[in-house]
Order: structure tokens, then C-alpha cells, then sequence
């Protein structure tokens, strides 16, 4: 651990520094001129730097979440490669480029990755002074956000990179850039979280009292409302003008229709309603190439794809029960003690359609704006091949997703099988044993709790929720194998025995509480 905080604080010293690298002569005042080649530096950064920021930073955060004795040292190689990869960006040859939001966003990450160093290294010397009561749970706070925070940021960057790479949303251009990049991005967010929610956010969302549709109806109303009042920018109007703001328009209207429908928990379809109609008009939305056209309707086909699989999700294989629930336990989402094939609850096969067709429809709107299949064109690719990239990109998108949250689910999540087994861990670990400072060692098990019986119940009580009441007992004869300590965890700030007190007397305890009770009797 001494050597982990040794590096930390290395890089950190050589992120201090970065600030005074001036801007270097592959910076021109003027666009970039893209018959010079790049050279092999400059391929060199874009692989390390995508290698850290898509692979490395994420794994990171999840490692961190789970408190993973890999976490510090996955996140100085991250670190590490980063500043490489940015040292090699001031230094290459061949193309110039005029500086960027790229560019821009370096420098800003400079003193982001600083921060997160600085309390990575802050956090783990354990300091014992005054004011520590007061000041650790808050750097842990923020430390927690910065990091959740560095697969948005990553992407976010890579993008500018993008087209900063192909000069591409200048001028003009710039509008659909934002548009088709942030709406394709949040198509793959929805994805992302719908998968999250699918294997691990049952529960969540019940504590809550709510149905995923009714954040999703939030989420589309107030970006409808945002779309009707800035998608014309003056002047005459024209044909896509028009479909783009009644499209705002659909969206606040269908979204405040959904918030309506979800209350009390209740599922409804029109979340995937507006989706499939969004799918439609994009398929018919004309362009002036042809190549441009095929390419819209692909994304147009695909998000129509996602709208109707998610329809048929909700009302025929959920048959309108919450998540994480499935015929046999119609009640309440199913507690168990362990993962299994990444989740904590049952999964059918065609629940993962949905969010993969939200994926390929977030990729295939973010590579059909003007530029880029102006481009495709001239290097006479046709929109069979440009749909297979998208495709082909989409598929590694959705296994990285996958990878990441079956991660967190396996090695217990916040509020996992492995934290409420815990306790027992430590009693076959000597190495394990609590600390009483902040973000310190903590052993975990593997996920099923010991017994001594050969019987194990597990009792699970609910309130009313969407109209669904009742008792589920499980019985298990199987032994369960003892323990084995899997991974090293840092120990809790009072803000996660807090939350997790919080957790257990809405979840588990007695009395009003909205969730659903979970008591494991050994």
C-alpha cells in the first residue's frame, strides 16, 4: 500500500507541472490541412490516451466502488498513461491542428486529474489530526464523485478528439455536431442505465417507490422542453426546422403523459411510445446524400427496434411487474445473497434487446452527421459498410457496459451480497479486521453467506407496490461452501454508515418503511 501511495504521489508531482506546457508548433491558427499525414507519435497518443480513458478509467471506478485492493493501483497506471499520452500530444510531427475543445479540455483535466490525485494521496496517509472527523468525509464525498464522474469526462474527450482528428464541426457545422453527439450519447447513457437498473437496481428502485418509466417520462419531458425552444435559430423556417421542433414537442407532451400514467410505481409504455416515433421520423428525415439518407433511416429502423422490444419487455416478459421481479416471485424484486451470471436478479434473454438496440442507435446517429458521411462518401464507403463499423463499434460499446456492471454486481456493489456478509469474512481473515479510519482494508466474501444447517430461509416482506401484496419464502437444502475472502475493502465514512443505516431501516427494518424487508435466517 506504501508503494501504491508512493506513485500516487509521483504522478501527482508530475501533474503539477503540466500546466506550464506551452502550446507547441503542431498549433496553427488556421483549420487543420488534412493532406499532411499524422505521424506515428500522434497515433501513439490516441492509442494510449483511448486505451486509459474507455478501458483503464472506467475499470478503475468500479474497482473503487466495490473497494477493490486493485482500484489504486489500476488507477495510477491510468494515471500514468495519461500524462504519457499527453506529453506525446504536445510532441508529435506532421498534421497541425488549430486548437480545440479538445485541446481545451486537456488543460482543464490537468487540474481534475490533480484534485483526484491529491485526495487519493490525502485519503490513504490516514492523517490524525483535529479537524480529520470533519474534513474526510467530505474529500471521501468528492473523491467518490470525481471518480464516478471520469467515464463521462473520458468520453466526452474522446469525442472532441474525434473531431478535432478529422477537423471536423467547424464553422457551421458545429450545431449538428452537438446535436447528433449529444443525443447519440444519451441513447447510449439510457442503455447504460436501463442495464444497471435490469441487474442491480431493483431494489433501488423500489426504496423509491417508482417505476424506471417514470425517471425515463422526467428525463424526456425536460429534454423536450429544452428541444421546442432551440431548435430554430432564426431566420425562415424550413421543412427540418419544423420536424425538430415538433419533435421538442412530442417529447414534452409524451413525457408529461408518461409521469402521469407511473404514478405509484405503476409501468407504462409511452417512454418507448415516444422512442418509436422519435425512430420514425428520424427514418423519413431527408438528406441531400444518399449515403446520408440509408444511414438515418438504419438509426431510425434501430431506435424503432428498441422502442417496440422495450414495449414488449415491460408488458409481456415483465407482464407490467417492477424490476427485477419475474413470474415465479410476482411481488417483489427477489433477494438473494449471491450473483449470478452478473446479476442480482433473474434475467430473461430478450431483456438485454432493448438496451443494445439503444446502443447501435446512439452510435449510428453519432456517425451520421453531414461532415462525417461526406467523408465516408469520398473515400467511397457506402452505408452497408458504414452501418457494419457502427455495428460492429456498438457491440464492443455494449460488452464493455456489461463487463463493468457484472464487475460491481459479483464483487457485492454498495449494498451487495459480499457487504452483508462482511462481518463474517472478517471473522475467518485475521488480516481483515475493521479499522477504524476512513477508507482503510476491509475482507469480503464470496458472496454466499455460511450456514451451519443444511437449511437456509430467506423471508422477504414488501408493502403495496403497484398493486401487488404478499410473502415469498425460499428454501435452499443446498450447503453453501464456507466463505473465502476475495478482495480486500476500504472501511465506510459515517456518510456510507449513514446511507447503508438509512438502507437497512427502509429496507430491512420494521414499522412504514417503503422498501421491500429482507431477513436471512441461518
Amino acid at each position: 500500500m506504501a508503494a501504491s501511495s508512493n506513485m500516487l504521489v509521483v504522478s501527482g508531482a508530475v501533474l503539477a507541472i503540466l500546466p506550464s506546457v506551452m502550446a507547441h508548433g503542431h498549433h496553427s491558427h488556421g483549420p487543420a490541412d488534412n493532406s499532411v499525414p499524422i505521424d506515428s507519435i500522434l497515433w501513439i497518443h490516441i492509442g494510449i490516451q483511448t486505451f486509459a480513458w474507455f478501458l483503464l478509467f472506467p475499470l478503475a471506478m468500479v474497482l473503487g466502488m466495490v473497494r477493490h485492493r486493485l482500484h489504486v493501483p489500476v488507477a495510477t497506471t491510468s494515471l500514468a498513461l495519461t500524462v504519457g499520452g499527453y506529453f506525446l500530444g504536445h510532441g508529435h510531427g506532421g498534421r497541425s491542428f488549430p486548437h480545440t475543445a479538445h485541446g481545451t479540455m486537456a488543460s482543464l483535466l490537468v487540474f481534475y486529474l490533480a484534485a483526484q490525485t491529491f485526495l487519493g494521496v490525502y485519503l490513504k496517509l490516514h492523517l490524525q489530526w483535529r479537524p480529520e472527523k470533519w474534513i474526510r468525509p467530505t474529500l471521501v464525498t468528492i473523491h467518490g464523485v470525481l471518480g464516478k464522474s471520469f467515464p463521462i469526462v473520458g468520453w466526452v474527450q474522446m469525442v472532441f478528439g474525434v473531431s478535432t482528428l478529422q477537423s471536423w464541426c467547424f464553422g457551421g457545422h458545429l450545431g449538428q455536431c452537438l446535436a447528433h453527439y449529444i443525443m447519440g450519447s444519451a441513447f447510449q447513457a439510457y442503455a447504460a442505465i436501463l442495464v444497471i437498473m435490469m441487474k442491480a437496481g431493483g431494489d433501488w428502485l423500489q426504496r423509491r417507490g417508482q417505476s424506471q418509466e417514470w425517471f425515463d417520462s422526467w428525463v424526456i419531458m425536460l429534454w423536450g422542453i429544452v428541444n421546442t425552444f432551440t431548435e430554430h435559430h432564426g431566420g425562415p423556417w424550413t421543412h427540418k426546422d419544423l420536424q425538430h421542433t415538433l419533435m421538442g414537442v412530442l417529447w414534452w407532451a409524451g413525457g408529461a403523459v408518461g409521469i402521469w400514467l407511473s404514478r405509484g410505481g405503476r409501468r407504462n409504455v409511452f417512454p418507448s411510445i415516444i422512442i418509436i416515433l422519435t425512430g420514425w421520423a428520424m427514418s423519413a428525415h431527408s438528406q441531400e446524400l444518399m449515403i446520408s439518407t440509408m444511414v438515418h433511416l438504419l438509426f431510425g429502423y434501430a431506435l424503432m427496434g428498441a422502442g417496440i422490444a422495450r414495449m414488449i419487455e415491460v408488458c409481456f416478459v415483465m407482464q407490467d411487474r417492477p424490476t427485477g421481479t419475474t413470474p415465479e416471485s410476482p411481488n417483489v424484486p427477489v433477494a438473494s445473497t449471491e450473483a449470478v451470471n452478473g446479476s442480482w436478479y433473474p434475467i430473461r434473454a430478450f431483456q438485454y434487446l432493448p438496451p443494445y438496440l439503444l446502443v447501435a442507435s446512439g452510435v449510428l446517429f453519432m456517425s451520421a452527421t453531414d461532415e462525417e458521411l461526406r467523408w465516408a462518401d469520398s473515400q467511397g464507403v457506402d452505408h452497408a459498410t458504414w452501418g457494419l463499423i457502427d455495428f460492429s463499434a456498438s457491440m464492443l460499446m455494449f460488452l464493455w457496459i456489461n463487463v463493468l456492471i457484472d464487475l460491481y454486481v459479483g464483487y457485492g456493489g454498495r449494498y451487495g451480497a459480499a457487504r452483508e456478509n462482511a462481518a463474517q469474512a472478517r471473522g475467518t481473515d485475521r488480516e481483515a479486521q475493521a479499522s477504524r479510519s476512513l477508507y482503510s482494508r476491509l475482507s469480503m466474501g464470496n458472496g454466499a453467506a455460511a450456514v451451519d444447517a443444511p437449511t437456509r430461509t430467506v423471508e422477504v416482506e414488501h408493502h403495496e407496490l403497484n398493486g401487488l401484496n404478499g410473502k415469498r419464502m425460499l428454501h435452499s437444502d443446498d450447503e453453501t461452501e464456507p466463505n473465502h475472502v476475495l478482495f480486500d475493502e476500504e472501511d465506510e465514512d459515517p456518510f456510507e454508515e449513514k446511507e447503508r443505516d438509512d438502507y437497512e431501516s427502509s429496507g430491512s427494518g420494521s414499522g412504514s418503511g417503503d422498501a421491500a424487508r429482507s431477513r436471512i435466517h441461518l
